[in-house]
């Protein structure tokens, strides 16, 4: 009988998901839970699961399509009629296989586990998986790698003649290539996490009605005081104390006296959030995350430090889950950490704010008797949905958190 495989609920907010790579064929025998797809939200990178034991029938959407969730993406054929002894004795068979899996744990368990397109394609051609690298999630091997390792080799072992061959197809497809490339122009389509950050950016700039502001802070306080005790610090805890603690904890008691920043547009009302949670921006080398800090008005410097710490790690194994990127209402970014001193960041939609926090620059400063001191200084960026609150209450904002930021003392 043919069961459906539909797109699962990968989020409390998430609507739709992109097939980034089917991880089985047509034809191939799966078991309960083994994956299917790995898909792509806004959220969150995700395997799907096969709901079901049996063999692949159809799979109805195709790599890079956007599908909303609980739309069929792919059929199964299993047999009803097997009985409870038929799927025992399936289960019995399957540690038989599992010892070498075992042996690893983390990063290494998920490149082992292939799925049987993987096998299938790999024994056709007497590949050694273990000798490719995989460009699936936690670097799983996929179908893809496997013909790409193939297509390589045959490149590298067809004569030149053949090559020469080829040229004529090559030329087809070159001019089917957008007129605006030039010899030498590489075009690379997107998918995954680069597309939906590209859907994401794009839908902000195109509804919400972006303005913004900038303030300069005087933090030499702030500075002394970390610097006097990072060393202690990252020794009793075992990693460092960065600036962006002290600064997400002034930001989210600010955003509790000025509520109107932990808001979103929707339609023709202003939602006020009763919750406030930052969304805090964590770059990889190839990508951008942004994971939750959920009821951050509840932290101290202490306890987001060691939430940022838990958040950078996830983000760079690749094990954020659909909670860690869920529920965000306002967004605090460190662009100062590539040198940034001012930026104008786009609004985390469907958030109404974003907040920049760009590098501290020690500068000379006149000071109130007109005596010139050498400060350390930082810019905080602004941009706000003018939909939702207007440049009084944004320089409000902007004002009380750099009050708490110069006012900034250790006792």
């Amino acid at each position: 009988m043919a069961k459906e495989i539909t797109m699962p609920q990968l989020g409390e907010s998430v609507t739709e998901g992109t097939i980034d790579r089917w991880l089985v064929e047509v034809g191939d025998q799966v078991n309960k839970y083994d994956p299917l797809a790995e898909v792509t939200t806004d959220k969150v990178n995700a395997e799907v699961p096969s709901s079901f034991s049996g063999t692949i029938k159809e799979l109805v959407v195709k790599e890079d399509t956007t599908v909303a969730v609980g739309d069929l993406i792919a059929y199964i054929e299993t047999n009803d009629e097997e009985g409870p002894e038929r799927e025992q004795e399936r289960e019995n068979k399957e540690p038989k296989e599992a010892p070498s899996t075992k042996e690893q744990t983390g990063d290494s368990s998920m490149k082992t586990r292939y799925s049987p397109a993987v096998l299938a394609l790999a024994g056709e051609h007497g590949i050694d998986l273990q000798q490719l690298t995989g460009t699936g999630r936690g670097g799983r091997i996929t179908r893809k790698d496997v013909e790409a390792y193939v297509a390589g080799s045959a490149t590298r072992s067809a004569p030149q003649k053949q090559e020469a061959k080829s040229a004529p197809s090559d030329v087809s497809e070159q001019r089917q290539e957008p007129q605006s490339l030039r010899a030498g122009d590489e075009r690379v389509p997107v998918s995954g996490v680069r597309k939906a950050i590209a859907n994401r950016m794009t839908q902000s700039v195109q509804e919400i009605p972006h303005a913004w502001t900038m303030v300069e802070v005087d933090v030499t306080n702030l500075v002394r005081y970390r610097e006097r005790i990072k060393g202690s610090w990252k020794e009793k805890r075992g990693y460092s104390l960065t600036y962006m603690p002290f600064f997400m904890e002034t930001v989210a008691q600010a955003l509790k006296r000025h509520p109107v920043l932990n808001a979103t547009w929707d339609k023709d009302a202003i939602v006020y959030k009763k919750e406030i949670n930052l969304s805090v921006a964590i770059a990889t080398d190839d990508a951008l995350f942004v994971p939750v800090v959920h009821h951050a008005d509840e932290l101290n410097v202490n306890g987001f430090a060691r939430k940022l710490h838990e958040l950078a790690d996830k983000t760079r194994s690749n094990t954020l889950s659909n909670t860690d990127m869920a529920g965000g209402t306002f967004t605090i970014n460190n662009t100062g950490s590539f040198g940034s001193i001012q930026s104008v960041p786009i609004i985390n939609h469907p958030q109404a704010a974003i907040l920049s926090v760009e590098s501290i620059v020690k500068r000379p400063i006149v000071q109130k008797d007109d005596s010139i001191a050498i400060r350390s200084m930082v810019n905080l960026c602004l941009s706000i949905d003018h939909r939702v609150l207007d440049g009084l209450a944004a320089g409000r904002f902007l004002q009380d958190v750099k009050h708490e930021l110069e006012s900034f003392s250790h006792e």
